[in-house]
């Protein structure tokens, strides 16, 4: 179970800290995601411990789970927030976030998130065209506002991960070139309610390997030293997030290996360093509870249905990503390679394929590794509710978020009068 430091099997069942699944899933129902609050604390501290001395902030990518409870939490360890929209700017601050630790990333950040953030005081916009610097500087003006702002730099690395989440390469729509970084900063002269204060980067989500990191930061170095050179101060280095975690058989570095790194790399520096973490955070801290409705045995293949289909969890039809599926109870009984699949109409509606299985209808699935990237993209095709979500914390488990009813769904819709 490694990866999986806080739901472990005691006595044949699998239990979410020192609460067995079955009980949860008997008091909230099924599908639901259960958090584990000693995985997210834990994680958070060994970001924190591996920095030392280093002057740093982690910014939590509230992208990877949204869940206040989540955010209240870590806005208490003292985390700071990586966003990209207005909703998740709200999220932050009602969850009680510090504005002056939020970084505001993203391609396409509207007019009214612009003044959302610009109101709220927050760290940092992370700017991704020259466009929106422009659009930025006059908001910012109507609003008597100088705001403070990183150019994300695309260094052209390849991350070596899943192509819809790698985001470092020159032909992505993220970020400007190294080689246009230059003449913005210079042009800082054109934008009087602007203040560079820092420089990004981010190649992608779900690495597995130190170098593609190294890579980018060896470019936003030499960048760095170029703009130094010219007389153009830098406050903060931020290089973006991308820590990938355990979801079969990958082996990604520790995050004391990946933190120390960079901050090996970057020791010259006297600039704050700033990290966005995300699935890295909270993947592992999470999973999806579901239950065996039918069973459906054919010549060619064996279907599980289960009750959490991919509306739920979207990243095996969207990047046919693999989560290890685990019974809740152990069972000796005949195993049978079975294909986990949800209720929607379409073929792409799967949770896994081809585990093997000892399985009976009504049997508990737990659907690992799904703390991030899971309820933040779940939706309500078919008009399927979300899910509950509920946080283990020892003993204790609490309510996080309720299910939703097919009456609050169709609450905002309206028909024709005639």
């Amino acid at each position: 179970m490694s990866g999986f430091s806080e739901f472990n099997y005691l006595d044949g069942e699998l239990h979410a800290e020192s609460i067995p699944l079955q009980n949860i899933a008997e008091q909230f129902g099924t599908p639901c995601y259960v958090y584990s609050r000693a995985a997210i604390v834990s994680a958070y501290h060994a970001f924190e411990k591996a920095f030392g001395a280093r002057e740093h902030l982690i910014c939590y990518a509230v992208k990877a789970n949204s869940n206040l409870a989540v955010l209240n939490l870590l806005a208490r360890l003292g985390s700071g927030f990586d966003i990209v929209s207005g909703g998740e700017l709200q999220r932050v601050i009602t969850a009680g976030g510090d504005p002056r630790k939020i970084v505001f990333s993203g391609v396409g950040k509207n007019r009214e998130e612009m003044r959302m953030a610009l109101a709220a005081n927050i760290l940092c916009f992370n700017v991704e065209s020259h466009t929106e610097l422009q659009q930025l500087d006059k908001l910012a003006g109507e609003m008597n506002k100088i705001a403070p702002v990183s150019l994300r730099v695309n260094p052209d690395v390849d991350a070596k991960t899943h192509p819809y989440i790698s985001t470092g390469l020159k032909e992505n729509k993220f970020g400007v070139p190294v080689s246009e970084a230059i003449s913005i900063y210079q042009s800082s002269q054109q934008f009087p309610h602007i203040k560079f204060t820092g420089l990004d980067c981010h190649i992608g989500s779900q690495l597995t390997e130190l170098s593609p990191f190294m890579q980018a930061s060896e470019k936003m170095l030499h960048l760095l030293e170029q703009l130094q050179s010219q007389g153009i101060f830098i406050e903060h280095l931020d290089l973006g997030g991308g820590l990938g975690i355990r979801y079969l058989d990958e082996t990604p570095p520790s995050i004391k290996d990946y933190v120390s790194s960079l901050c090996t790399s970057t020791a010259q520096l006297k600039q704050r360093l700033l990290i966005e973490p995300g699935r890295s955070m909270i993947g592992n801290a999470g999973l999806l509870l579901t239950r065996t409705e039918y069973l459906k045995h054919t010549p060619d293949r064996n279907f599980a249905v289960v009750d959490a289909a991919m509306n739920d969890l979207l990243r095996p039809a969207l990047y046919d990503a693999y989560h290890h599926i685990l019974p809740v109870q152990q069972k000796t009984g005949e195993m049978h390679e079975y294909q986990i699949v949800g209720p929607i109409c379409e073929t792409g509606d799967f949770l896994g394929k081809n585990r093997k299985l000892s399985l009976t209808s009504g049997d508990l699935l737990a659907v690992m590794s799904a703390g991030a990237y899971g309820m933040s993209m779940s939706s309500n095709y078919n008009t399927r509710p979300r899910a509950a979500e509920v946080m283990t914390d020892g003993n204790q488990v609490h309510l996080i978020r309720k299910r939703e009813t097919i009456d609050e769904l169709i609450a905002t819709e309206t028909m024709l009068a005639e």
